[in-house]
């Protein structure tokens, strides 16, 4: 497996408009291009339905490693077909054996297109994202899996179309990045023209998954983790009877959600009921229904609210234990299991998430150990673990791509792999790309055991 990480800051790029004239002594030239702003070589290429190759080809200066394309440029079209044709017209840049061979009978070609630096937050999480990918390109090998990874470092300030220049980007299989919304574009369009796979992911704006179906985006917006969870808690829930407690918190953010299951639980006829934190007990156990299973849900995901409100119910529960009551959360929750475990347990508490760190679990250790003896250092004390979160993302995909090759598009059921904290699944958006949808109930049972219910 070959590791190469390459930091390429070289050449400003590809700026180009439109603009044609005729061309009058060389008949392999059909006319001229005046360059101007807010173009892309890609577009250029395009426009005129020619390949990079050929547009280079007319235009040697530009093969100079000092070459930087300007406004008021002059470039010389050619007519289509007068350069070396690729094999495939897909990959245009790629050799004939390239364009025939299948990645499942391969290594795969990785790149890595993210910040990879000790400068900030961003990198220094990225470092470890990026370290946990190479992890599992070591744990696919001892199964006969091949990697050969290139990275790039990425910063926000930096042009990402320098690393493009690169023919190692032109050769990948697939790419993971980036971390930053204004690098998609150049990006997008890139994959697109050499049929490369995209993986966002993190959190960054990328409206070009509504077109480009190259693109697969693991994060998913609060707006769709809302509707699933309102969608499942209905399914799952049905027969409770459910307590909204108002903890006065004026910061929460949680009030879409509530609103939205309230306005769920009413269209579907079922009776809830309202109190505050700061009710007096009789008003506060009045809320409870005696009949029923309770499911409480606070509009507040602080630790310190989280805090009162079991203090009330275990004082609830003290006067009356035959009440029957559950806690739902919010994924903040994760966060609190050192303060608030017993609880947990103690309520019978799920908690919707995209994710589950299990600290407990072998395989979560077994990572851990191998990511300090690896890299002398232990992973960042952050939800998620972006070690394992590289490394969850990384074997996903790089297995998807041996067994199905190019085919592969993340659905539910592909292949069986068991994730170590962040399970995926996706969906085609439309005629674009495909959105990961998975969803979990971290389920806190009263038997202090954990599960994950995975939607």
């Amino acid at each position: 497996m070959t590791r190469v990480l390459r930091y390429f800051l070289l050449i400003s790029l590809f700026f180009v408009a439109v603009g044609i004239v005729s061309a009058q002594d060389d008949n392999s030239i059909r006319g001229y291009h005046k360059v101007k702003r807010k173009e892309t070589i890609f577009g250029i290429s395009r426009l005129y339905e020619i390949t990079i190759d050929e547009l280079i080809e007319a235009n040697p200066e530009m093969k100079n490693p000092d070459y930087e394309l300007k406004k008021g440029d002059i470039l010389r079209i050619p007519f289509a077909g007068k350069a070396p044709q690729p094999a495939v017209a897909a990959e245009p840049a790629r050799s004939a054996a390239d364009a025939t061979d299948d990645v499942r009978n391969r290594a795969i070609r990785l790149g890595v297109m993210l910040p990879l630096h000790d400068i900030n937050g961003d990198g220094r999480r990225m470092v470890e994202y990026y370290r946990g990918v190479l992890m599992a390109c070591d744990s696919l090998k001892k199964q006969g899996i091949s990697v050969d990874v290139h990275a790039w470092n990425t910063p926000e300030d930096g042009d990402i179309r320098t690393v493009l220049l690169d023919d190692a980007a032109t050769r990948c299989d697939l790419i993971i990045g980036p971390l930053y919304s204004k690098q998609m574009d150049v990006l997008s369009e890139f994959v697109n023209h050499y049929d490369i796979r995209l993986v966002i992911p993190f959190s960054i704006n990328a409206p070009q998954l509504t077109t480009n179906r190259n693109i697969f985006q693991i994060w998913q917006s609060p707006t769709s983790v809302n509707e699933q969870t309102i969608t499942h808690f209905m399914e799952r829930f049905k027969d409770y009877h459910p307590v909204f407690i108002d903890c006065n918190d004026s910061t929460s953010k949680k009030g879409t959600f509530t609103t939205g299951l309230r306005r769920e639980l009413e269209q579907k006829g079922i009776e809830y009921s309202l109190t505050n934190l700061k009710s007096g007990e009789d008003n506060f156990k009045k809320a409870f229904s005696q009949k029923k299973q309770n499911i409480v849900i606070l509009n507040t995901g602080r630790s310190q609210e989280l805090g009162v409100a079991f203090s009330k119910i275990n004082g609830l529960k003290a006067t009356d234990p035959e009440l029957d009551i559950t806690m739902f959360g919010y994924n903040d929750w994760l966060m609190y299991t050192r303060a608030h475990l017993d609880n947990f347990y103690k309520y019978n508490t799920y908690i919707p998430s995209v994710f589950y760190y299990n600290p407990v679990s072998p395989a979560t250790q077994r990572l851990q150990q191998k990511y300090r003896w690896n890299f002398h250092t232990d992973m960042q004390n952050i939800l998620p673990r972006f070690a394992i979160t590289g490394f969850d993302h990384a074997y996903f995909f790089l297995r998807g791509l041996h067994k199905y090759g190019k085919s592969f598009n993340g659905a539910a059921g592909m292949f069986g792999y068991p994730p170590v904290q962040t399970p995926l699944q996706f969906e085609r958006y439309g005629n674009g790309g495909l959105r990961n949808k998975t969803l979990l109930f971290v389920h806190y049972k009263p038997e202090h055991i954990v599960e994950t219910i995975k939607f």
